[in-house]
């Protein structure tokens, strides 16, 4: 009773008082009152004093963890957050170690109490190698993962690694990954990884179809109040607020970051002495523009670090997706690329004017994650302007696509035609597009491809069907002088219009 009484009283304050009788309350051990209103206060109010970098020195025990001793840690099944209570979700955490040595405060609220999660080490079993000493401190956590019923075995969505999280759709398989927020990718100098210093998991309703999350990101160029809704199922569908609130200038910030790994495929085989035919988590950036139009753009291995921009007004959404999902085109059964998630934004308001940038990065593991895309704002993040961006997260298959037909495989190689001497070197670019009203129509119908180039010399563009198949295919050579990337543009229309979404690709000829 008299818990419900302090309940209600602290629901009376305004969030600058609650703010004020949190200060009071800091340091002292127990619970605290919590709302996303304080949250987005202590943002602010942590812009205005400069960055206090977190603690990296890890135990003895455990700062030289090789990737085994740390696999071997493991949470406490019976331990999981919530697994006495009867309720739909559950959560365990990630002990700290191997790559993770920022330690995260976790918190428990309920009705609007946050109460510490202190760790220890009886929350966890530990492999035969690890020496565990009698007494540890509370050392925090590296991060948490959240598991929904029926199956509280596979987590559907996890929070590791600076502002790092992942989540899955049908297929309960992890792939790509997202970011709280990005700064200064694919610029001459290392980036900005801004951090999740401290999360709130709020406890579910016993019948809750969602899991709400609070975070507060933090790093030298920025503080940040997130607040994130989570609906697992056959399509993972995260609703994300963030508040920004900058310390300095910042040349490029990126906004609903996604980060995926492309080491090759159909149309890039420059690193590809391996058994199988494609290894990606994504296979293409997907655009829906502000003024409706759909554009595809494969990925490549870039054999230099690349940045493109996609200039828009208003997107209506974005995302990296993995669409070949056939098995025989990875011969993969470890790693299961071909069920990897697709992952999409859609903005909740509009967002202005800006680019989606794409970042592509040389790589020859696919260990490593070279691929960035997200949204760059064109009015400049400067310190006193704050800024709010409130957006879907879709994890599985988008939910939208386009009424035309997709492309479905981009193939590209030495041009000319096969027994001829190629006089003039040239390459091909094979398209392959299905789907809408192009499927449909008879193999006599005549179908134009609109290909445009920003240099060179197109030649011997063509479009037909694929017999067969449902399919249709454009192919053309490309002739050009010079290594400079070359910008290419292609889509298919009959004399109703267009057909198909819009392809785009840039090629950067061999030195």
């Amino acid at each position: 009773m008299a818990r419900s009484l302090t309940l209600v009283a602290w629901g009376m304050l305004s969030p600058a008082a609650l703010f004020a009788t949190f200060a009071e309350a800091k340091g002292k051990a127990g619970p605290k009152p919590f709302s996303k209103a304080w949250l987005i206060e202590e943002a602010r109010r942590l812009s205005q004093k400069p960055f206090d970098p977190p603690e990296e020195t890890l135990p003895a025990w455990i700062a030289d963890l090789d990737w085994d001793d740390y696999q071997s840690i493991r949470y406490k099944n019976k331990r999981a957050i919530w697994a006495k209570l009867d309720l739909p979700f559950q959560a365990k955490l990630f002990h700290l170690g191997l790559f993770f040595k920022h330690p995260v405060e976790i918190y428990e609220v309920v009705h609007g109490i946050a109460e510490p999660i202190t760790y220890s080490t009886d929350l966890f079993r530990f492999g035969p190698n690890l020496k565990v000493p009698r007494k540890v401190s509370d050392i925090g956590f590296a991060g948490f993962r959240v598991l929904a019923e029926p199956d509280f075995e596979r987590d559907v969505f996890a929070f590791l690694g600076a502002s790092y999280f992942r989540a899955v759709g049908a297929t309960k398989q992890y792939g790509l990954s997202a970011r709280g927020l990005a700064i200064d990718t694919g610029l001459p100098r290392p980036e900005e990884f801004p951090l999740f210093r401290r999360f709130w998991l709020e406890r579910p309703a016993p019948k809750a179809e969602f899991v709400t999350i609070h975070a507060l990101l933090d790093s030298p160029s920025i503080c940040g109040a997130y607040t994130f809704d989570v609906n697992p199922g056959d399509t993972t569908v995260m609703e994300i607020e963030a508040y920004l609130f900058p310390r300095k200038s910042i040349e490029r910030i990126g906004i609903a970051p996604l980060t995926s790994m492309y080491q090759h495929g159909e149309n890039d085989r420059r690193v590809a002495d391996d058994y199988r035919p494609e290894i990606h988590d994504s296979d293409g950036l997907a655009l829906w523009t502000g003024n409706g139009e759909w554009i595809w753009r494969p990925l490549v291995n870039s054999p230099v670090v690349r940045v493109n921009s996609f200039m828009d007004n208003n997107p209506k959404g974005f995302g990296l997706l993995q669409r070949d999902r056939n098995f025989d085109h990875y011969q993969d059964d470890g790693a299961n690329y071909h069920l990897r998630p697709s992952a999409w934004v859609e903005p909740l308001e509009a967002w202005g004017r800006g680019a989606v940038q794409l970042v592509e990065i040389p790589t020859l593991d696919e260990t490593f994650d070279n691929i960035v895309a997200f949204w760059n704002p064109e009015e400049p993040f400067e310190p006193g302007r704050e800024r709010v961006f409130k957006y879907r997260l879709f994890w599985g298959e988008p939910p939208v696509s386009s009424n035309a037909a997709k492309v479905i495989a981009t193939r590209t190689g030495l041009g000319g035609i096969p027994g001829q001497k190629n006089r003039i070197p040239s390459r091909k670019f094979v398209i392959d597009f299905e789907g809408g009203r192009l499927s449909e129509l008879p193999d006599t119908a005549k179908v134009e491809p609109v290909i445009t180039a920003s240099r060179g010399q197109l030649k011997d563009p063509a479009a037909r069907p694929i017999l067969g198949t449902n399919a249709w295919r454009c192919n053309f050579d490309l002739i050009s002088e010079g290594s400079e990337p070359i910008d290419l543009r292609c889509f298919l229309r009959d004399e109703s219009g267009a057909l198909t979404e819009t392809w785009l690709y840039q090629w950067t000829p061999p030195a």
